[in-house]
């Protein structure tokens, strides 16, 4: 099958690579991407392509894996161009706005399956990639999957169900490293980090255990804070509170200015915290 990728960062290229290891040819649009992008795509054996046209009138399925803030434009652009294939939706978006763009490229003629993927970019890893919508388009899917590193795992036939679940598993994953974070950052104003690590060493299977993980939460905050947004809306939809996410949005934007510094360390991560973030 012939597939085009849309906006591959490290968990589209880690996806894309599984895809071409299956003997799928992946097509993307280097346009506007960065060097570092481009260098992924070549490693993953992405095919590039010179306009987003061209990756659409090539491929039968279509992967959308990008930041969840830009979700709704890569959909837009994509029905603009009258797609009429397999769309499958993977970013981290909220069930309601996932319909939204289901009606929108069903109405330019193509089939659409919501995906969630969980878990780390795969290869070394395995990431598990759930997947709604209806049964023929998503066992499709399974199939392009099967057998790779990015594991297909099929719910249901809802468009929803799958974004649910990553609401639903993220709102707890990436809320408490941010709990994790503001803990560390107080205790750290009274000199008892000492004595918090331990109280957290005594309870089991907790975030707040550990302070190396913090700069790569900081690196990748810029990504987390729209995912975020997406929990809250999907809580607000359901009658539930959602000022826990929405307060977790706000500690990741304090960390807007270390998008990808892979050389903080701890310590200057949560120091960052206490950056005011400008609108």
């Amino acid at each position: 099958m012939i597939i085009g990728l849309l906006h591959p960062g490290m968990m589209g290229a880690g996806v894309g690579a599984q895809l071409v290891a299956n003997g799928h040819q992946v097509h993307w649009c280097p346009t506007g991407r960065s060097r570092r992008t481009r260098d992924r795509a070549e490693a993953a054996g992405l095919l590039a392509a010179g306009s987003l046209a061209e990756v659409l009138a090539a491929s039968d399925a279509v992967f959308s894996i990008c930041p969840p803030a830009n979700a709704s434009d890569v959909a837009e652009q994509v029905a603009a161009h009258g797609f009429t294939g397999l769309y499958v939706e993977a970013n981290a978006i909220n069930p309601a706005r996932m319909t939204s763009i289901a009606a929108l490229l069903r109405a330019a003629g193509a089939t659409v399956v919501d995906g969630s993927i969980i878990g780390p970019p795969p290869g070394a890893e395995i990431a598990r990639v759930y997947l709604s919508g209806p049964a023929g388009a998503v066992a499709t899917v399974t199939r392009v999957l099967a057998g790779s590193r990015a594991e297909p795992r099929p719910i249901d036939e809802r468009i929803g169900s799958a974004s649910a679940l990553k609401m639903a598993y993220g709102s707890y994953q990436k809320i408490s490293r941010a709990l994790a974070a503001v803990s560390h950052a107080l205790a750290d104003d009274f000199g008892v980090t000492p004595q918090l690590i331990a109280e957290a060493e005594a309870m089991r299977g907790n975030a707040l255990a550990g302070r190396s993980f913090f700069p790569g939460v900081a690196a990748s905050a810029w990504r987390w804070a729209p995912e975020m947004d997406e929990v809250a809306e999907s809580l607000r939809t359901a009658g539930l509170p959602d000022a826990l996410a929405a307060g977790a949005a706000n500690v990741f934007r304090r960390w807007d200015a270390d998008k990808d510094n892979v050389d903080l360390d701890p310590d200057t991560a949560l120091r960052h915290l206490r950056v005011t973030p400008t609108d």
